[in-house]
């Protein structure tokens, strides 16, 4: 537990002047109050104290007076500080929630504004400012209703379970240190993650693509959990991809892979595998999925999603600033790249539009 401090009260300060008159130490003083010296210290010095003794320097000694020290603390506590950044009277609290509620994190949201607003520094609010406003709120229904806005709203994180890896293992599965360096350093697109986000009880499951260079997420619907129910709901989803954005896809041992070389024809990219109990080699997936899991608890049954519901998930993140694509949305990174610049504008177009509501 720590120690609880409070403020000094009139009868202590009124001590304090009796005991200076007397020319006691600020160390005996302290020992009489049960306070810190430094306490007593920063008392005398705030109300301008000056010993008798400094008149040799020319400086007239000044006595404490704890009348004077008292209506100087009272007035401090009322005096209000820097008037808050994120007031909710102000219109840029107003555009900070509305882009929260649209679930953009507090760091998206003060690089949305920097980028849209780049000369009115009225409008720059920091992330760290943005937590601040909600946390500061009063305890009660406002403050639920501000830090459920948060995608981890929880008040501590649960570790992740260290059993043992149950799932089967293939032999002589292409690795990912054989996939080509330009797909290592993100330098361009086409270079895929997947991975199988499971539901309730682990029988139904979505199919999660993330293209590595522009963070553009496809979801694909999956009719159960096997090895041909991945090679069907994959196949539907890069289907309509540019065959110039398909180069690799990057997966983990899972046994719904089994038929990657039938996927790998059929798509026509190839698939490598990352290491076992080795999730950091597809971290971009791996964050996806923490993302995806605000629309798609655990502990739910997947398999009452539509594909139009999923695309529309997916339309989200893929229209939510990224602070690696130094805070431009995937789907304008990603439809650039396909040689679509007017959908790439439709993007920035539907943003600003929003930060005008």
């Amino acid at each position: 537990m720590g120690k609880c401090y409070t403020q000094l009260g009139a009868e202590e300060r009124g001590v304090i002047m009796a005991m200076k008159s007397h020319g006691q130490s600020g160390r005996a003083i302290a020992r009489a109050l049960g306070r810190a010296s430094s306490s007593v210290v920063r008392e005398l010095h705030r109300n301008g104290y000056r010993d008798p003794r400094s008149a040799h320097m020319g400086r007239p000694p000044l006595p404490y007076d704890a009348w004077r020290a008292s209506g100087r603390a009272q007035r401090l506590q009322r005096k209000p500080r820097v008037r808050r950044k994120l007031h909710p009277s102000l219109p840029l609290w107003q555009r900070v929630r509305t882009l929260l509620a649209q679930g953009f994190s507090p760091h998206q949201v003060a690089g949305t504004l920097k980028r849209l607003y780049p000369d009115q520094p009225a409008w720059h609010v920091s992330h760290e400012t943005i937590y601040t406003a909600i946390y500061a709120a009063p305890r009660g229904a406002l403050r639920q209703e501000l830090v459920a806005l948060l995608r981890q709203h929880k008040c501590a994180r649960r570790p992740r379970g260290q059993g043992a890896n149950r799932r089967g293992q293939f032999a002589d599965l292409p690795s990912i240190h054989a996939r080509p360096p330009e797909a290592q350093a993100r330098l361009v697109p086409g270079h895929w993650e997947g991975d199988f986000l499971k539901g309730r009880r682990n029988r139904s499951a979505v199919g999660v693509l993330v293209d590595r260079r522009t963070l553009f997420v496809i979801l694909a619907r999956m009719e159960g959990c096997s090895a041909h129910a991945a090679l069907d709901g994959f196949g539907k989803a890069l289907a309509p991809v540019p065959p110039q954005m398909r180069k690799t896809l990057t997966y983990d041992q899972g046994k719904e892979m089994a038929l990657y070389r039938t996927l790998s024809e059929q798509a026509g990219l190839s698939i490598y595998f990352a290491d076992p109990r080795s999730p950091w080699q597809r971290g971009i997936c791996e964050n996806t999925n923490g993302l995806l899991r605000q629309y798609l608890p655990k502990g739910t049954d997947l398999s009452v999603f539509t594909q139009e519901q999923l695309d529309a998930i997916a339309w989200r993140l893929n229209t939510r600033p990224r602070k690696t694509l130094d805070f431009h949305c995937p789907a304008e990174v990603f439809f650039h790249y396909c040689g679509k610049p007017d959908i790439a504008q439709q993007v920035t177009d539907e943003l600003l539009k929003l930060m005008q509501l």
